[in-house]
């Protein structure tokens, strides 16, 4: 990764994205007709409210780990970070491609666990980092009560 502050930056986002893209290719391809035909929770959110919540969210999480890239070049943690990118990313692919709610939900516990690590090492290095995740934290704490729910219900 470069140390180069603005050339970073971009770096993040766009692996980052890449990851997102991953995903989103993965839901628009196989999410239906499975989707349309599972029980789901009527706290459900609607389909349009993922993708301007998920944009906000890498933009918050890259810059978060940007920050402590740029301040400590810390290769261990931004490793973990991207580590941390390949679940997040996977998680679509094992819930809308493979149609597997259960370890859809392992992964989603995976990814809680990475975030919470991630969250405590960057509140030890830039109190910024660490809020940026938060609504990240929160989301996919939303995000385990729903897929938790699909779970039971089907």
């Amino acid at each position: 990764m470069t140390k180069n502050k603005y050339l970073s930056l971009f770096t993040i986002l766009l692996i980052t994205f890449l990851a997102s893209a991953i995903g989103g290719f993965t839901t628009t391809s196989f999410k239906e007709p499975w989707y349309s035909q599972i029980i789901l929770p009527s706290f459900n959110p609607p389909s349009w409210l993922f993708a301007p919540v998920w944009t906000s969210l890498y933009v918050m999480m890259s810059i978060a780990i940007w920050k402590i890239w740029i301040n400590s070049f810390d290769l261990e943690l931004l490793k973990l970070y991207f580590i941390h990118l390949f679940f997040n990313g996977t998680w679509s692919v094992v819930f809308f491609g493979f149609h597997q709610i259960g370890l859809a939900l392992v992964n989603l516990i995976i990814i809680i666990i990475f975030i919470i690590v991630l969250m405590k090492k960057y509140l030890m290095k830039d109190r910024l980092s660490f809020y940026l995740m938060i609504p990240y934290f929160l989301w996919s704490s939303y995000a385990l009560i729903l897929n938790s729910s699909i779970f039971l219900l089907n």
